[in-house]
């Protein structure tokens, strides 16, 4: 097996929320190219399991979990069966996000509200509350968060409780970084702009719209493919970032400069 030296995974199991499309599912493909055992968590099942046909090619174990991770006790029951598998879990990347249309605060429906915090913010504290434990017995790991550009800009093609809880995860991220560095384990945020995600749960056409309104603002002059994303997050789940900790990477094609 090629060795991939500093950014070798082999040996490790990694479990991505939210993998069975679009950023997620790259996570996934990145974590078992550079030698990973991987996890695929998605609440589509289907979309999970297509996931794991994908990464087989890399010839290393993969099992599909779905879970919905705003549920604690599936968050648990999900995590009780990666480590009766797999023995451990090495890696986090949460992943699992909805976008919201743009619209006024108070245009801004209480149930979307809720909805967008629970899936977007609180399903990372949930995996989180879990798998930390886990990492904390073998004083090591890496959780690597994604939050977007959203989180840190306003305007544009965003909504305000989607940047709310996107910017959460900025500050969960920071918070449980200090928390956890002495334990060996490292917490960072991957903070996206647009990428060719396609949301399950949004029209092609309307996400079409979304993104050429956020392409005006690229310096780059295009959204991003979900595979772009991927030495990003092998570095942070790598020990080539070893001594890195509570950061914020941003991949936006210049958006926020």
């Amino acid at each position: 097996m090629e060795n991939k030296g500093m950014f070798d995974l082999s040996g490790r199991v990694a479990l991505i929320t939210g993998g069975g499309h679009g950023i997620g599912r790259a996570y996934c493909e990145a974590m078992a190219e550079f030698g990973a055992d991987v996890a695929v968590n998605d609440i589509n099942i289907e979309l999970a399991r297509e996931t794991v046909e994908l990464i087989k090619k890399f010839g290393h174990r993969a099992i599909s979990v779905q879970t919905d991770v705003t549920k604690p006790d599936e968050v648990e029951r999900m995590v009780q069966q990666i480590v009766a598998e797999f023995d451990t879990i090495d890696i986090l990347l949460n992943t699992v996000g909805i976008g919201s249309f743009p619209c006024k605060l108070h245009e801004v429906p209480v149930q979307d509200w809720e909805r967008a915090i629970a899936v977007n913010l609180t399903s990372a504290f949930l995996c989180m509350r879990v798998v930390l434990p886990i990492m904390m017995q073998k004083k090591r790991g890496s959780i690597i968060i994604t939050s977007s550009v959203a989180g840190m800009v306003a305007g544009g093609a965003s909504a305000p409780q989607y940047g709310a809880a996107k910017a959460g995860l900025i500050g969960l991220t920071k918070h449980a970084a200090m928390g956890y560095a002495k334990e060996g384990i490292r917490i960072n945020a991957i903070v996206p702009g647009g990428h060719e995600t396609w949301p399950v749960n949004v029209p092609r056409e309307e996400y079409a719209k979304l993104n050429e309104m956020m392409v005006r603002f690229v310096p780059m002059g295009r959204i991003a493919k979900p595979s772009e994303i991927k030495g990003l997050a092998v570095y942070l789940a790598s020990d080539a970032s070893c001594y890195v900790t509570g950061q914020t990477f941003v991949q936006d094609g210049g958006l926020i400069a």
